[in-house]
C-alpha cells in the first residue's frame, strides 16, 4: 500500500529520522526503559499521549521499541504509524496466557491466530487469516532453539474481552470463561492475547512482516502467575531473543 506513508507519526510522536529498521512492540511502557539497556546510542523519542518509544542501535542495526498499552486497536495504530514511516519488519513481545502443554515462564510463538478480535476486521474480512510471516519465524525458531528456555509454536487466540473471555474474576463468569477455554484447549491453541491476530492480519494488508513471541505468564486453568522474579530473567531472555532474531533478517 503505496499511500501509506508519512514524515511523521500522529499519535506515537516521533518522525522518520527517529526510528529504525524494524520494530518491537511492546505493551507495558515500562519495558520501554529496560529494553533500552540492551541496546546502544539510544534516543528516547518525545512521549506522546502515553505512548512512549525508543531507538537504538543492536548488532550494528538500528531497532525502535514502541509501548502500545494495551489491546489490538492502539497496538495496529502504533504499528500502522510505524509502517507509514518506513518500518517494514515487527514482533510483538510481551505476555501470554498458557494453554497445555506451554507452562508458565515458557517462550510461546505464534505462528497464526484466530481471529476473536474486533481490530483486525477493519483491515480485512473474517475470512482472511491470521499468518505470521515465514521468514521472521524461521529466524525466530533459530534463537530460541539456541535458547536453554523451553517453547512452544502455534496458533494463539486474540479476544478483546480480558475479563469475559480470558480471565474471570468470580465465580458464575469462571465458569463461563472455563467452557470456552475448553474449546481453546480442542482447538490446540497454544496461548491467548488481545493483539496478535489484528496485528499479524494488518501488517500482512499493509505489505509487512509480523510474529508474536510471548513470555507465558498466566496458567489459563488455574489463573496462577509467574512471579515477579522468574519473570525478571524472562523478560531479559525475550528481549535480547526479540533484538537478535529482527536485526538477523535478511535484507
Amino acid at each position: 500500500m503505496s499511500e501509506e506513508q508519512s514524515s511523521t507519526a500522529w499519535y506515537i510522536g516521533a518522525d522518520k529520522s527517529e526510528v529504525g529498521e524494524a520494530a518491537i512492540l511492546v505493551g507495558d511502557p515500562a519495558r520501554i526503559a529496560r529494553i533500552a539497556t540492551h541496546m546502544s546510542d539510544v534516543h528516547f523519542v518525545r512521549e506522546n499521549r502515553g505512548l512512549k518509544t525508543v531507538t537504538g542501535t543492536y548488532a550494528g542495526k538500528r531497532v525502535t521499541v514502541s509501548a502500545f498499552g494495551m489491546g489490538a486497536p492502539i497496538a495496529t495504530i502504533v504499528l500502522h504509524e510505524l509502517f507509514a514511516l518506513g518500518i517494514r519488519s515487527f514482533l510483538r513481545i510481551g505476555t501470554a496466557m498458557a494453554i497445555p502443554p506451554a507452562k508458565i515462564g515458557d517462550f510461546v510463538l505464534a505462528d497464526g491466530a484466530l481471529r476473536a478480535d474486533g481490530t483486525s476486521n477493519s483491515y480485512a474480512p473474517l475470512g482472511y487469516p491470521a499468518i505470521a510471516d515465514f521468514t521472521l519465524n524461521t529466524v525466530l525458531r533459530e534463537k530460541l532453539s539456541g535458547s536453554s528456555r523451553p517453547w512452544h509454536a502455534g496458533i494463539y487466540g486474540t479476544y478483546d474481552g480480558f475479563y469475559t473471555e480470558m480471565f474471570g474474576l468470580s465465580g458464575k463468569r469462571r465458569e463461563m470463561i472455563g467452557a470456552l477455554k475448553q474449546d481453546i484447549e480442542r482447538m490446540g491453541l497454544i496461548g491467548t492475547d488481545m493483539e496478535t491476530s489484528a496485528l499479524l492480519v494488518a501488517a500482512r494488508v499493509l505489505g509487512a512482516r509480523c510474529s508474536t513471541l510471548c513470555v507465558a505468564t498466566v496458567d489459563a486453568h488455574s489463573q496462577a502467575k509467574i512471579d515477579d522474579a522468574a519473570m525478571d530473567v524472562a523478560e531479559a531472555e525475550l528481549f535480547d531473543v526479540a533484538l537478535s532474531a529482527l536485526t538477523a533478517l535478511p535484507a
